[in-house]
């Protein structure tokens, strides 16, 4: 499991840096990370165990891949997520399996939760924001008529790579008797 930790970080490490540099995580990054947690999984567990040991592994990638890219793909298809962010989360579950992939995604949920507002108050807007999450969070209760417009300009974009990097990191220190 160690090289795949490691491959995770250097994973997140490269999202992270494009992220911060051009607001993208490019397919060149997440997909053969994808493509190589699966295929790597099958291959080391064969080499372990033989084949059935390699399907279970598989099995256990592309899980990872399917579960740690649940919640952000619900978030991406409200809007609040980029697709290289949801990308970027499958391709580290697969690298990492369920278990340890959801812990990452974690990790970076909570550094986002804690960063985003900190930056929005640095910028003088984390009340402006505020009040915009709740319009957003009050319009189904109210009357047609009564609902508040938020313009998409109000909308805050937050780069999520570093996050994501950051919560990786806090994985593998947490698993560092793997290693």
């Amino acid at each position: 499991m160690t090289y795949f930790l490691v491959l995770a970080i250097v994973v997140a490490a490269v999202s992270a840096w494009t992220d911060l540099r051009t607001g993208h995580i490019p397919n060149w990054v997440t997909l053969p990370a994808l493509a190589s947690g699966i295929v790597g999984h099958v291959a080391l567990g064969w080499w372990l165990g033989g084949w059935k040991f390699g399907v279970w592994e598989g099995v256990l990638a592309l899980a990872g891949a399917i579960v740690c890219s649940f919640a952000p793909a619900i978030m991406f298809w409200k809007g609040a997520m980029g697709g290289g962010d949801l990308k970027l989360f499958a391709a580290l579950g697969a690298l990492c399996q369920p278990m340890i992939g959801l812990e990452m995604e974690m990790y970076a949920f909570v550094v986002a939760a804690l960063v985003a507002p900190a930056r929005l108050a640095y910028e003088g807007r984390l009340f402006a924001v505020l009040k915009n999450t709740a319009s957003l969070l009050l319009n189904p209760l109210r009357p047609r008529e009564a609902r508040r417009e938020v313009p998409p300009e109000m909308m805050t974009w937050f780069r999520l790579g570093p996050a994501v990097f950051v919560g990786s990191v806090a994985a593998l220190v947490a698993h560092s008797y793997a290693i």
